[in-house]
């Protein structure tokens, strides 16, 4: 079976920023996403959780999508302004996909 080359990108942001980074995923033109709840974690300020909170505005969440290699520097681009100003991580693995056409 032939196997397409992609790249996996998955961005950790806060979840009141959640709408704004799809919107931008959908104008940039990635036709699909996930977007996952994030339970907790660690990073620069120490561990962290989301029990406990009150609101869906002080978690985290992870947007995942694939794309075609050549469409990754747009797609940065489009996504930088939102991310300079929030906490956030942004994850680029290669990866492979049966169905070039969905992507």
């Amino acid at each position: 079976m032939k196997m397409h080359d992609a790249k996996r990108i998955e961005i950790i942001i806060e979840a009141i920023m959640e709408r704004r980074l799809t919107d931008i995923l959908i104008a940039a033109g990635v036709t699909g996403f996930s977007v996952l709840p994030v339970k907790g974690g660690s990073g620069r300020t120490g561990q962290w959780s989301r029990a406990g909170q009150i609101s869906r505005a002080e978690g985290m969440v992870a947007v995942v999508c694939l794309i075609k290699p050549e469409r990754l520097d747009i797609l940065l681009e489009a996504i930088f302004p939102v991310l300079d100003r929030h906490i956030g991580v942004v994850n680029i693995t290669d990866a492979k996909v049966l169905r070039v056409e969905m992507f």
